[in-house]
């Protein structure tokens, strides 16, 4: 367990506040999902509410690989919905380090809130850590960012989950530099951690995990893992034909990773009847809105793909999903966002709210998922909705989370 915000007294204190607020722009730099945002809140109204003088930071988008576009992956939009939605201004910061950002700092008063902009405008921001082992001189870059967003604070506080798994400065290189000062998580990390770590280390069984998208390859982990804690993995989306083709059925043009085929049929005999395959498919020539699907329950046609899993096995998932009582699902059954190939993640987000009904502790992965139960308007039927979806696979994965390790034990 780890120090929560609870712990500690913020009044007159200068508090380094890592988020998540990497939220999708439009063209026009408009938001089109604050999720994030929303989530961010109650750990900032506390703060504030306690007399803290917050110094927020997040990344947004990947500025490094649009350096001639970096202006578009400003913190802007992110400030004035801040502002809209906590009725109090939050103004950007011309940068994340520098004199100017820490004069600013300085003149800040109790309850005051500023966001400093992109962290991701540093390159040091993201230089990984075995690379800078290797190299003296990205070390020293990254720790002389990491020195200067340490000096803004009298004490840091994590509550960006959906960045916990990575070695970026603002997550481990900065708090490790604020030794002796408290380190703690916010609300929405003390939440991701109780919920995705009670299920599975005490889960309530049947114990039952859902995983679909597009490549088993970003899965292989969590179902190596999941193998021992799961009483069922039910394999929906594009990753199920990698597992069907293995097992030699045709699957026309659905996307395969073929590299996969051996460590495919490996994992099927190590889960035996645990790993569950579709036993029918939703399949087209071409992924149109409205097209022409029929339903194939053994080989795909040479010149047709699987888009959603069928009718047969939509109904057998939905039943095993609703007679569970802790469910964790990532990626979606089908290509979600194109009719009617939703049919099998809406079903699946129907399932999980029939299950919490019920009583089962349900968790959904982040990501399209989390996207999928807002389709369905279903969203607030669940127990909880991650808000890292990478994040949440490899805490299910056990991997350790320096992010995390580096803040003060309660």
């Amino acid at each position: 367990m780890k120090k929560t915000i609870d712990d500690i007294n913020v009044r007159g204190r200068r508090v380094l506040v890592r988020l998540d607020l990497n939220v999708p722009l439009d063209d026009a730099a408009r938001i089109t999902d604050d999720r994030r945002i929303q989530a961010a809140l109650p750990t900032v109204k506390k703060l504030l509410a306690d007399g803290g003088r917050l110094i927020l930071m997040s990344h947004l988008g990947r500025p490094d690989e649009e350096p001639e576009n970096k202006h578009k992956y400003s913190l802007r939009p992110v400030a004035e919905r801040l502002t809209q939605l906590l009725g109090t201004s939050v103004p950007l910061l011309p940068d994340c380090v520098g004199p100017e950002v820490a004069a600013q700092v300085a003149r800040m008063h109790d309850g005051e809130a500023v966001l400093l902009e992109n962290l991701r405008f540093h390159e040091a921001e993201t230089i990984k850590d075995k690379r800078a082992i290797q190299n003296p001189k990205l070390r020293e870059q990254k720790d002389a960012f990491a020195r200067q967003l340490a000096s803004l604070a009298d004490m840091y506080v994590n509550d960006a989950f959906g960045t916990c798994h990575r070695d970026n400065a603002s997550m481990i290189t900065v708090p490790q530099m604020m030794a002796g000062k408290p380190r703690v998580v916010g609300y929405l990390v003390q939440r991701e951690l109780k919920f995705l770590g009670e299920t599975v280390s005490n889960p309530k069984r049947p114990f039952v995990c859902v995983l679909g998208g597009a490549k088993v390859s970003d899965k292989l982990g969590v179902i190596h893992s999941l193998l021992t804690k799961c009483d069922t993995i039910l394999i929906g989306g594009a990753m199920a034909y990698t597992f069907l083709a293995a097992e030699g059925m045709g699957v026309g043009k659905s996307l395969v990773e073929p590299d996969l085929y051996d460590t495919a049929r490996q994992l099927r005999t190590e889960a035996g009847p645990k790993l569950r395959l579709p036993a029918d498919s939703i399949v087209a020539s071409e992924i149109k809105a409205g097209g022409t699907t029929t339903v194939c329950t053994s080989f795909i046609p040479a010149d047709k793909m699987g888009l959603d899993i069928g009718p047969v096995t939509i109904k057998t998932y939905a039943e095993v999903v609703r007679t569970a009582k802790s469910v964790f699902w990532n990626g979606p059954m089908g290509v979600f966002e194109v009719p009617p190939f939703d049919q099998g993640t809406i079903a699946m987000a129907q399932a999980m709210a029939d299950a919490t009904r019920s009583g089962a502790i349900t968790i959904v992965g982040g990501g399209d998922s989390a996207s999928a139960m807002d389709k369905a308007g279903l969203a607030d039927r669940i127990t909880h909705i991650s808000t890292g979806g990478g994040a949440a696979l490899e805490f299910l994965e056990g991997k350790p989370f320096a992010a995390i390790d580096v803040l003060d034990d309660a």
